[in-house]
């Protein structure tokens, strides 16, 4: 199972971590980690070149986990691809269901 969850302080996006992998289908065949994946690297990619908010990134070896930290308050491009990562995430769970993928948020 993916777990994504979500670290906000009051209404501000802190930062995100993606963990496991769906086991929809077989590593490499499995379409639930690979809009996940997408949607995830997209985000940050699109943070990276369209905004310059500043992040920390750290990825497990083996693909399975990704975390990415703000430290500092995000512009309101860096907010809204954020929103939009959300967006998608919940739509896989909506489409796929908890059993692949769960999304929680976490104030910190």
């Amino acid at each position: 199972m993916i777990r994504f969850t979500v670290w906000k302080s009051g209404d501000q996006y802190s930062g995100f971590r993606c963990a496991g992998h769906a086991g929809f289908a077989d590593a490499g065949s499995d379409i639930v980690c690979s809009a996940v994946s997408a949607l995830t690297f997209n985000t940050v990619n699109s943070i990276e070149k369209f905004t310059d908010d500043a992040f920390t990134v750290e990825a497990g070896k083996d693909g399975g986990m990704l975390t990415v930290r703000f430290p500092e308050t995000l512009s309101g491009k860096a907010v809204l691809l954020m929103d939009s990562l959300i967006l998608g995430i919940e739509s896989i769970q909506a489409d796929y269901g908890n059993e692949y993928i769960t999304l929680t948020s976490e104030e910190v």
